[in-house]
């Protein structure tokens, strides 16, 4: 088989309650609605006899050592689940911003397991396609499909396909990396401990722009607040968004420290990108479209 190639599009936490954290694991349990953009990583894999991955693009210094890249660690988990796996060369040219909230190293994962699942002809519903992107990372198995959905618990929960309108948006990352460590930590819930606040909006397919965006405005991003004590730059980030025309809504996605708005129609997200590229040239600022 010839050369595969697959995109690794960005992950957008639309909404992000942290419900509490789990007494007999300890991890945080989440409700989110996740959607994708169309700015993207893209991966591509030559399949031949040695597993090797090659990274470049603007994003590539970031990414850290090679051999602890989440591709690799995704097709190794793979192969341990399944005999004689046919694998290659894997080249990534990343675009997103690393340790940004966005999922990209998650997607990058994700998009291997694609190029793995489509070389050895397994569905992606294959126990052990799933069993390696649960085993990579927790966004991995929402990335596996990148179409909107729900995630749920620790992400292992995944829900259907959402069938929802296209929102022009942009993407602002102020070039500090945020672990998810420390915002959690900052937010400060002790293992069994609930947090308080408003239930999940249900959110049901087929919903337009203006029904999403109604849907969504009333939720949260629950790290939100604790990131901006780990990285007090996201708040600048959010105050540009919202003071830019035709902005509808501005929120930070996963645990920063991208943030992210919606605005009214594509000439306006356009119009804000160049507007805060002018203001901050060194951030990373994108126009795009969310589903």
């Amino acid at each position: 088989m010839s050369l595969l190639t697959t995109r690794a599009p960005a992950k957008i936490n639309l909404t992000l309650h942290v419900l509490g954290r789990r007494p007999g694991d300890g991890y945080h349990a989440l409700e989110s609605l996740v959607a994708f953009a169309e700015v993207a990583d893209m991966l591509e894999l030559v399949p031949g006899p040695d597993l090797a991955l090659e990274v470049s693009g603007p994003t590539a210094g970031p990414a850290g050592p090679l051999d602890d890249n989440l591709v690799l660690r995704a097709a190794r988990h793979l192969a341990a689940g399944v005999d004689g796996m046919q694998h290659g060369a894997f080249r990534l040219h990343k675009q997103l911003p690393v340790a940004a909230g966005i999922g990209g190293g998650s997607s990058d994962a994700a998009a291997a397991l694609r190029l793995l699942a489509e070389l050895n002809r397994l569905p992606l519903g294959h126990p052990a396609v799933i069993a390696a992107a649960r085993a990579t990372g927790a966004d991995v198995p929402v990335c596996l499909d990148p179409r909107a959905r729900m995630m749920r618990g620790a992400g292992e929960e995944i829900g259907p396909v959402l069938d929802l309108a296209s929102l022009p948006a942009v993407l602002v990352n102020p070039g500090v990396p945020v672990a998810t460590a420390p915002v959690f930590k900052a937010l400060g819930l002790a293992v069994g401990q609930r947090l308080d606040g408003a239930a999940h909006p249900v959110i049901g397919s087929g919903l337009d722009a203006t029904s999403l965006l109604g849907a969504i405005a009333p939720a949260r991003n629950d790290l939100e607040a604790p990131a901006l004590t780990v990285a007090p730059v996201i708040g600048e980030a959010l105050a540009l968004l919202r003071a830019q025309g035709g902005c509808r809504l501005a929120r930070m996605s996963g645990s920063g420290a991208t943030v992210f708005a919606i605005f009214a129609d594509d000439g306006a997200a356009e119009a804000a990108a160049g507007a805060i590229r002018a203001l901050q040239p060194s951030w990373w600022v994108e126009p795009t479209r969310l589903a």
